[in-house]
């Protein structure tokens, strides 16, 4: 049977990783398919918690939100929000390094060197366990195939993937275009669309996947 009420934990935005006070690593993420996707959710009825980078976005309805910055921030947030059998959306442009080492002032160019030395950040969605997982591939080439090493490697449910090169298909668009790749191999391509029309898509076959 069904379960009509799931809980959802989804993650949204970049993380910022920071060198000194003023000087990060980060990418273009907005946010707003992890919102589009918290808001579709949470008007299903479902329970959710958002945690997400920083963005300029407001809460959707029926949403708790925790506001994280950096990666481990986000990694430690995710655990405490996850319950057994939660479903886990990782919209998340999550960076996968930092800087080894951070000054508490800013540096200046005469005391840089111009070589940063960088650490692997946690992999939050290939650290999850007992949840139904979907991750996402932005990518710029080999988007399929990408996207499909991304699930099975990281045990998915489903990679939600798409071009970021595409017009109206990549950061900060209102719309998405996007394909929903499957461990088996199997694809599943969609027209361009809002993105709170493939954040409802993509609610249902979460729906689907815990039936």
């Amino acid at each position: 049977m069904k379960k009509s009420t799931l809980e959802f934990v989804i993650t949204a935005g970049p993380t910022r990783e920071f060198i000194d006070p003023v000087r990060f690593l980060s990418n273009p993420s907005t946010g707003k398919m992890g919102f589009a996707v918290a808001r579709a959710a949470a008007a299903k009825g479902h329970k959710v918690t958002l945690v997400s980078g920083p963005v300029s976005l407001g809460t959707p309805k029926g949403v708790k939100r925790v506001d994280v910055v950096s990666a481990r921030e986000m990694y430690a947030a995710v655990k405490s929000a996850l319950t057994p059998g939660c479903v886990f959306v990782a919209t998340a442009a999550v960076a996968d390094w930092r800087s080894a080492v951070f000054s508490n002032r800013k540096l200046k160019k005469t005391e840089m060197t111009g070589i940063l030395k960088l650490v692997r950040n946690p992999d939050i969605l290939k650290s999850v366990k007992g949840c139904v997982k979907v991750g996402f591939a932005a990518e710029t080439h080999d988007v399929l195939k990408e996207a499909l090493r991304k699930c099975r490697e990281k045990k998915l449910a489903m990679t939600v993937a798409n071009d970021v090169t595409e017009a109206g298909s990549g950061f900060g668009s209102d719309t998405n275009r996007v394909s929903f790749v499957f461990a088996d191999g199997s694809v599943e391509t969609f027209e361009k669309m809002s993105k709170l029309s493939v954040a409802r898509r993509i609610v249902r076959a979460c729906e689907g996947f815990c039936s």
